[in-house]
């Protein structure tokens, strides 16, 4: 037996899974990132590892994907928006405290990868893989593997601007990055709860906004059109660059079930082809994804 481990890093919990030669799930755990503490986190990785193979009672490869990306210039971790780890060797210290090799990839290449492999893309020969949550990242998958490019920024579409704005939305919301109108501004939950309370709603997660478009509240559905009409411009944009056969969403806003329906019908107008034959699909791994993808690295 082949033992893949698997960890997704994250600002906020940190989950590992360990899967056999075939997929199937041997090991899976969750536990809080230390916040802000990048000594910890390394400390966390390790003992979640060593506790896997323990349990399974085979050493594994170890694949990690984490926000943002290794620079090809100084191996360090950077544009990530859990801003503790920019700038750390962490591929490093990983394969020193684990003495291994170690691959590290960016978590939406990871989420793209595992539902290319066995998941709501498998068999489509280019994939594009969409984080929507906390963050906007996307990753592309082409005949199985992961297009990361020469800059190790391929499919980084959450820091482009919003394509085709209107008046109102520029110049668009600060973003981390320090540009202001990024897609990330518009697309991801802070975004959309931002919108609503800019409309003269109250302050609400993304989650309450989207339970109150559902009872029919006029401002939450506002809200909710203007970020179908944003996904769906942004999502132009990569038909036009990638033409990929699928789009699968992922992250917390991918629950909402109207942007299957709504989506490719407001794309068409922007998207420069007679026809579309993409789709638009709901993962199949759920936040399961991410650290499956980091699996299989």
């Amino acid at each position: 037996m082949t033992l893949r481990i698997g960890i997704d890093l994250g600002g906020t919990k940190t989950e590992i899974i360990a899967l056999d030669a075939r997929g199937a799930v041997l090991d899976r755990r969750r536990e809080p990132t230390p916040s802000g503490n990048y000594a910890a986190a390394l400390a966390l990785i390790a003992r979640m590892v060593k506790r896997a193979e323990v349990q399974v009672g085979e050493r594994a490869t170890v694949g990690v994907g984490t926000p943002g990306s290794l620079s090809p210039a100084t191996g360090l971790l950077r544009n990530s928006n859990s801003t503790a780890f920019n700038g750390k060797p962490l591929k490093q210290d990983l394969e020193r405290a684990l003495g291994r090799e170690v691959r590290v990839a960016n978590d939406a290449n990871c989420f793209a990868l595992s539902e290319a492999r066995d998941g709501a893309a498998r068999g489509a020969a280019v994939v594009f893989g969409v984080i929507l949550g906390t963050g906007v990242g996307g990753g592309i998958v082409i005949d199985g593997h992961v297009l990361e490019g020469i800059n190790a920024i391929g499919g980084e579409w959450g820091h482009n601007p919003l394509p085709w704005p209107e008046d109102s939305e520029r110049p668009g919301p600060a973003c981390f990055c320090g540009k202001r109108g990024c897609i990330e501004t518009f697309l991801s939950g802070p975004g959309l709860a931002r919108d609503y309370a800019a409309q003269g709603g109250e302050t609400f997660t993304s989650e309450e906004v989207v339970r109150r478009a559902a009872t029919q509240n006029p401002a939450a559905q506002g809200s909710l059109a203007r970020y179908e009409a944003r996904l769906a411009r942004a999502l132009a944009t990569v038909i036009n660059v990638v033409d990929p056969d699928v789009i699968v969403l992922g992250g917390g806003l991918s629950n909402i079930e109207q942007l299957y329906a709504n989506v490719p019908r407001l794309w068409e107008r922007w998207i420069f082809s007679d026809v579309v034959r993409t789709k638009l699909v709901r993962n199949l791994h759920g936040d399961s994804s991410g650290v499956r993808g980091a699996a299989w690295l």
